[in-house]
């Protein structure tokens, strides 16, 4: 890291935040104290509801729906944000303060195109002119590595992939150079490749503008590569506060030396049954596309009962996709998907009910697949009635079921609404959902990429268990290597639509490899501060997303 410029810009003292459930208001950030200067980043790490999104909004005067500062102070370059008017705070949010939101999906507004929504900003604080705003849009894309940068930004949100919309968000928030962003797990819904390109680029633009930033994450590897300083938070109470390379050497709290200890689940390999016993699921030389954009190409592999199948590649490969085929949401324009042995229709519609039961699926974005306005209870319990037949005592002694092997105590969460969640309780809720329907076979779409590492180590054990004992097949589409290492039988990886290689896990992450599975291996991220530069080094800074050229 450089060296920073000191001047104070962010100074918070003894906050503490309140949020409202069960008629009553109940205090959730117990007295926190921040200290940001001019070009510092500073990491918020912590598991699921230790306070780290709450307290990075309080940094911009804002308390989301349901929570309010009840005492304390923060300050911006020396602007009291608790006492100033809420007209004065708004003229800061987006000017001078920028929040870069986890989902995109839920951010974007889908009827506006990307470039629209970017310039809008700059444009109404009359920072730049419509013009000169989306001529540095298209620079911005460039920077992030955004494919076809002169054109993305006239596409609408849901026509580009996950982590192309993380990439344009964080663009949109850098529209106005602010003095101060908030980046909220910005790189959670990013492959690894990708993930280093947003990495180097958030760098090298808090450098260029001496931008502060607060950078809140559960993915300690990440934080080693961006942070200067890193606070370690619990339950709204900061546990300890130091420099990067002093945290990541000796942390001196036990519960910091818990999460620096996390992933240690390691499943047993299983091996696919031999013999004439047909697969859960067996996809056959598949293809694809979205009107006349072809995104499959003889796509095929199977998954046995019992096994764990990960799906890994970069966004945009076509891993999703190959899930929408499975389930009949995209009929295949080539190619068959069978369900033990027997061929599925290619649509939903044509498929019977009890097909339906048989797949579920776990989604990505827990914020945009739960229905803000239906209860926990409902959202649960609704697939538990129509696939069961469940009705009022049955049905509730089922949901109460489920929200037990979730981890989330039934008496607290039955009645509440998803915005009283946390990111990691929202997708836990959706993993409940899919178990709902006794299904044989579940698709988890990045179902760990929202959740803390502690908690989704514990999310794994559960997933394993329930595998264990009701002989599930899973899916395991996910672009953490980590999570393959811990749960995978079996390894299928993707690019550009089709499958690049595929076998056992051992097999897979030993040498020699594919030279793209080697690319994907060799860009995770490391507990060591120094990596991104090292891989820059070794890569060049163009071809970061690229495999280093070791030709002669």
């Amino acid at each position: 890291m450089t060296e920073k410029k000191k001047e104070v810009l962010l100074q918070i003292k003894g906050l503490r935040i309140e949020g409202y459930s069960d008629d009553k208001w109940t205090e959730i950030v117990h007295g926190v104290d921040l200290t940001l200067h001019r070009g510092e980043v500073m990491g918020l790490i912590g598991e699921s509801g230790a306070g780290k999104s709450t307290i990075g909004l309080a940094a911009m005067g804002f308390a989301r729906d349901g929570c309010r500062i009840s005492g304390g102070s923060v300050e911006f370059d020396g602007m009291e944000l608790t006492t100033t008017p809420e007209r004065d705070r708004r003229a800061l949010r987006g000017s001078r303060i920028a929040y870069v939101a986890q989902s995109a999906a839920a951010s974007f507004n889908p009827a506006h195109r990307l470039i629209d929504q970017h310039t809008e900003t700059p444009t109404h604080y009359r920072i730049m002119k419509r013009m000169e705003s989306q001529e540095d849009a298209m620079q911005l894309y460039e920077r992030l590595r955004l494919p076809n940068p002169q054109e993305i930004g006239f596409r609408y949100p849901h026509q580009v992939s996950g982590g192309q919309l993380q990439r344009a968000m964080t663009a949109m928030a850098m529209a106005c150079r602010p003095d101060l962003i908030i980046f909220d797990e910005p790189t959670t819904a990013l492959d690894v490749t990708t993930q280093i390109e947003v990495l180097l680029a958030i760098r090298d633009i808090v450098e260029q503008f001496n931008t502060a930033a607060i950078y809140i994450t559960h993915d300690l590897a990440v934080v080693a590569q961006m942070a200067d300083t890193i606070k370690v938070l619990l339950k709204g109470n900061e546990v300890e506060e130091s420099d990067t390379r002093s945290m990541l050497a000796n942390p001196r709290e036990d519960y910091t030396k818990s999460l620096w200890a996390v992933r240690s689940f390691q499943r047993d390999q299983k091996t696919r049954p031999t013999g004439d016993v047909a697969p859960v699921v067996s996809v056959q030389n598949v293809d694809a596309a979205y009107g006349k954009t072809k995104v499959l190409d003889n796509v095929s592999f199977d998954i046995h009962a019992g096994m764990t199948v990960a799906v890994v590649g970069e966004s945009g490969s076509g891993k999703s996709t190959t899930a929408r085929c499975i389930t009949g949401l995209l009929p295949p324009t080539k190619g068959k998907v069978l369900f033990k042995g027997e061929e599925l229709p290619a649509s939903y519609k044509s498929r019977s009910k009890e097909q339906l039961r048989q797949a579920q699926m776990i989604y990505q974005m827990a914020d945009t697949a739960l229905n803000p306005k239906v209860r926990i209870c409902d959202i649960i319990g609704r697939p538990a009635q129509f696939y069961s037949g469940l009705k009022g005592g049955e049905l509730k002694s089922r949901v109460d079921e489920l929200l037990d092997m979730i981890e989330l105590e039934p008496s607290k969460y039955y009645y509440r609404y998803p915005t009283e969640l946390s990111g990691g309780q929202k997708q836990r809720i959706g993993i409940a959902r899919a178990l709902a329907a006794n299904p044989t076979f579940i698709i988890c779409d990045e179902v760990t990429s929202a959740l803390d590492q502690l908690v989704a180590e514990g999310i794994l054990k559960l997933l394993d268990r329930l595998q264990k004992e009701l002989n599930l097949a899973y899916m395991f589409i996910t672009h953490d290597l980590a999570t393959v290492r811990s749960i995978a039988d079996e390894v299928v990886v993707m690019k550009q639509g089709q499958v690049v290689e595929q076998g056992p896990k051992d097999e897979m992450f030993t040498p020699p490899h594919h030279p793209y599975t080697d690319l994907l291996l060799s860009s995770v991220p490391e507990m060591d501060p120094d990596w991104l530069s090292r891989v820059v080094d070794e890569r060049g800074v163009d071809n970061i997303g690229e495999a280093a050229d070791t030709s002669a």
